[in-house]
């Protein structure tokens, strides 16, 4: 479709098959600055929609070959012509077919024999709706082209890559709800060759849990990176990266009453062993061959609420063999077309046996979106695995 400038003028299409009428309306509509084009027939018509841009028809409802009625009823069954400004042209006492052809989608109707004030009316009134709309429509396009762009910066702050360690496998799922989301997962690699894992979930979704997902990952990673220096101080060490960050975003933006639960984590891959904050998040699994051998509980409260929060520490150790998965409540929460929640229990079921992190993560991803089954996401989907392979499977 055109876009109108301001004024009252556009592009129209007058389809009548009555040359006397077309002549009429054409003229008239040529004197009042529009620019016209006609059609004798509604297939003549169609074909000169689809092939110029039109910002308003005139549409007579008797025609041989293809009549009103069905031209109205192909033009508002194609997205393209929508919102394309159809009036039709009827005599002045046949109001059964007004009556029907406002029905199927007609923005206005104009009566014969033609009156110059009201094909004035009806004509300007239809085009102003149609500049508003194409106002709308320009609106909602550079909307997107800026959630776009928002997408782009956010991706840039999950890894590019993840870390690499001999004997260890890491993946990783990201699936926002919306265009952006308040999820994050992160991974990267310590000075010492230890490995940071992060999986968060800011409060609420859509942009402005965007905006805040970026500061806390922005806060966790730069604090990590300067502070977390050493093995033998990690046990007061996170805590207090925690702490730091809490207290930032409960003094420093205290007003949007935005905060995040969050696991941070850092793994030695040389022997396995694991300290962490669980700071209210969802408890990570561990599972081996068989089962789900320990969840790593809540250790502090959510991220940001308020200032002066104590975090607890915690270990643990990966065995050959066995995995650590780290998620957010969008897996557990999804829901089919009924209401019914993938819930904690279906997700633990899947865990035992895995071959790896890269196949963890794809097979809980699938099953989400299989119990989903095309359902909008409730919430954000995060999860980021961390597989101890077996001296065989390492190997391979």
């Amino acid at each position: 479709m055109s876009a109108l400038a301001a004024g009252d003028t556009g592009h129209i299409l007058v389809v009548d098959d009555n040359e006397m009428n077309r002549d009429v309306l054409s003229r008239r509509l040529l004197r009042q600055g529009h620019t016209v084009d006609m059609a004798v027939d509604g297939r003549e018509a169609l074909g000169m929609l689809e092939a110029g841009d039109y910002d308003l028809v005139l549409l007579d409802i008797m025609m041989p070959v293809m009549n009103g009625f069905e031209l109205l009823e192909r033009l508002r069954g194609d997205d393209r012509f929508r919102h394309l400004p159809i009036v039709m042209i009827s005599a002045l006492d046949d109001a059964d077919s007004i009556t029907k052809a406002i029905g199927m989608g007609a923005d206005d109707h104009l009566p014969k024999p033609f009156n110059p004030q009201i094909l004035r009316a009806r004509v300007g009134a239809s085009l102003a709706r149609k500049r508003l709309h194409d106002r709308e429509q320009m609106h909602a396009r550079a909307l997107e082209r800026e959630i776009d762009i928002a997408r782009d910066i956010q991706a840039g702050f999950l890894p590019a890559e993840l870390p690499r360690a001999d004997g260890w496998e890491l993946a990783a799922c990201f699936e926002p709800a919306r265009q952006v989301g308040g999820d994050f997962y992160d991974a990267f690699a310590l000075e010492d060759g230890r490995i940071a894992l992060v999986v968060a979930d800011v409060c609420d979704k859509g942009v402005g849990a965007a905006l805040f997902m970026a500061l806390f990952r922005s806060l966790l990673r730069a604090g990590a990176e300067r502070t977390l220096d050493g093995a033998d101080a990690l046990a007061a060490q996170l805590p207090a990266l925690l702490a730091s960050t809490n207290d930032y975003i409960a003094r420093t933006h205290d007003g949007a009453n935005m905060f995040a639960t969050m696991f941070v984590g850092v793994l030695d891959p040389a022997d396995g062993s694991l300290g962490y904050v669980n700071a209210g998040h969802e408890a990570p699994a561990i599972s081996g061959t068989d089962a789900v051998r320990a969840r790593l509980a809540p250790t502090g409260p959510a991220v940001g609420m308020l200032p002066g929060m104590a975090f607890g520490f915690a270990r643990e150790a990966l065995a050959p063999g066995e995995s650590l998965l780290m998620f957010t409540d969008g897996v557990t929460d999804a829901r089919d077309a009924s209401g019914t929640l993938f819930d904690e229990q279906r997700l633990l079921t899947l865990l035992p046996g895995s071959a790896g992190a890269s196949v963890l993560v794809p097979r809980i991803r699938d099953a989400v979106h299989a119990h989903a089954a095309g359902e909008a996401p409730f919430d954000d989907v995060t999860m980021l695995a961390v597989s101890r392979m077996t001296a065989g499977r390492a190997a391979a």
